[in-house]
């Protein structure tokens, strides 16, 4: 499932503002971990942790195997268009959410092919979000 979460900016501060705007407004038990890599974007991750009672993890620097759906996830974007390179100053909102929308309404083989909502939505209906990360 992606979540779209647009920050002012690059620095830390910048994501951790973004995240806790988005763990404010969800559910508190639908995350129980994260794993970052190892960019210094991610340097307050103890304060977001105490926040928000997550385990973070920290992937091992050049091993984005560590986070294999991680980086499937970003190839899945950037082959629609939202490249690595790209000035997210220039992009819309709506265009941003339009990706999202697409991928999350695919079916994948990983989910008996299901779509990623379809999956997501069924833990929320059956209150099995304790299963889910």
């Amino acid at each position: 499932m992606i979540i779209t979460l647009r920050s002012l900016g690059r620095k830390a501060t910048d994501i951790e503002n973004a995240l806790n705007s988005m763990f404010s407004a969800l559910p508190s038990h639908i995350f129980k971990s994260i794993t970052f890599d190892c960019g210094k974007e991610f340097s307050n991750w103890k304060t977001i942790c105490n926040c928000h009672d997550i385990s973070i993890f920290f992937a091992d620097p050049s091993m984005p195997a560590q986070r294999g759906l991680n980086e499937h996830s970003n190839g899945i974007l950037r082959r629609s268009g939202l490249d690595k390179e790209l000035d997210f100053n220039l992009v819309t909102d709506d265009h941003i959410i339009s990706v999202a929308q697409k991928i999350n309404h695919r079916p994948r083989k990983s989910l008996g092919y299901r779509t990623p909502l379809e999956v997501f939505m069924s833990f929320i209906k059956d209150d099995k979000l304790s299963s889910l990360i």
